[in-house]
């Protein structure tokens, strides 16, 4: 979308009427939905949004058929789900795209069979499994990824209850994201409306957001990346079993490989770390700082210190610490020599899990002749991984 002319901050671009979102409540199915909802709860949360669409989108008389026919084909959103698997690892190993895919083509085939199959065979005049495919399940995924909308929760509600599920919003999603966007959508109770958030000049592009999202999640929800240096929201993660995994290599005896794995087991009790966790680092800061603090900290014990510790239930009167436990920039270069050490070590194990150095796609997006030669999936791919490894090896630079 683009502005047809000089637009001023908080201009009201367009307004959205309630009764044209397509959603569990306003789906021709929604008194059947209604009363399943029960045997509709998910993981997701998606699966009554997910059954509206699989009708309205087949159904000669839907309301919202001229809405769908803006996409001739769902596939081609191009999300990664849909790349072959060779591919996939090929271009985004160390990335976490391809293990968010596996979950997610798991939890797919899961839903479809467990709570979708069974609702359509007690509504046979309204679903056919014949038409109403896995296949087709999961390319609705794919567009509820990428265009759906999710209205926030007023501040009390936050507690109280889950978040809202996710619906359509015709026109709100035609617009493209940036980081540095320059429209917002805002919920009233009887509209929606696409509000400029600064002024846009003739002819630019009008951006809205889709939240802080790093160019890891863009890629695995939208189908696309921000190219280096666009998304300042951008992320790296190092898995917390690579903290493990550089302690224990650091280890010289049995005595101190016991003491890591013991140190491990605390902090898996105190919920620091898990198997599957990760810490997340951003441009200016960890954005788990407590978890890494902690981490760090109790990996870097001696025995004795360690044994102390515990004692106390891992509470210390460190105030001074409480106060400074931001770990910015600056603080990760102030860390004490054996927490930087460990995370130098921790930072090269998972610039290994990538295919290729930061250098060979530096290379590459400077050639602009070698970079326009690449696929599409090939140049999001190296943004995502290019966007990683900076931040990676700026903390490289910080902890050495």
């Amino acid at each position: 979308m683009l502005a047809a002319e000089e637009l001023e901050a908080g201009e009201v671009l367009f307004t959205i009427p309630r009764t044209a979102l397509l959603s569990q409540h306003t789906t021709s199915i929604h008194a059947l939905l209604q009363e399943a909802q029960e045997s509709l709860q998910s993981q997701s949360g998606w699966v009554p949004l997910l059954l509206a669409l699989l009708h309205e989108y087949t159904a000669s008389s839907s309301h919202w058929r001229p809405y769908f026919s803006l996409w001739q084909d769902f596939r081609s959103l191009d999300h990664p789900m849909f790349w072959p698997q060779e591919e996939r690892t090929r271009l985004l190993q160390g990335t976490g795209i391809p293990e968010a895919v596996d979950k997610d083509l798991a939890n797919i085939q899961l839903e479809y069979n467990s709570i979708i199959l069974p609702f359509m065979e007690t509504h046979p005049d309204i679903f056919d499994p014949k038409l109403h495919t896995l296949e087709l399940y999961k390319e609705l995924v794919a567009f509820v990824m990428a265009y759906s909308f999710q209205e926030p929760l007023e501040e009390e509600e936050e507690d109280e209850k889950g978040p809202n599920p996710p619906m359509m919003v015709p026109v709100a999603d035609i617009l493209n994201h940036v980081a540095n966007h320059n429209a917002n959508l805002e919920y009233s109770p009887h509209c929606l409306r696409m509000v400029t958030t600064q002024a846009v000049r003739k002819g630019q592009e009008i951006f809205n957001t889709y939240g802080q999202m790093a160019n890891w999640q863009l890629l695995h929800m939208y189908g696309f990346a921000e190219p280096y240096p666009g998304n300042s929201h951008d992320t790296a993660d190092i898995q917390m079993v690579t903290l493990r995994r550089a302690a224990l290599q650091r280890a010289k005896s049995e005595a101190q490989q016991q003491l890591v794995s013991e140190q491990w087991d605390f902090l898996c009790q105190l919920e620091m770390v898990g198997e599957e966790g990760a810490f997340v680092l951003g441009w200016d800061e960890v954005l788990t700082e407590e978890e890494l603090s902690m981490t760090l900290k109790v990996l870097c014990m001696s025995e004795e210190e360690f044994k102390e510790y515990k004692e106390q239930d891992g509470w210390e009167d460190d105030s001074d610490e409480e106060e400074n436990s931001t770990l910015s920039n600056e603080a990760l270069s102030r860390l004490k020599t054996p927490c930087k050490k460990l995370l130098y070590d921790s930072v090269l194990l998972t610039l290994e899990s990538y295919g290729a150095d930061l250098k060979a796609e530096q290379d590459l997006l400077n050639n602009k002749e070698a970079y326009e030669k690449l696929s599409r999936r090939e140049q999001q791919a190296l943004h995502v991984r290019y966007g990683q490894k900076r931040i990676l090896h700026q903390l490289l630079e910080l902890v050495q």
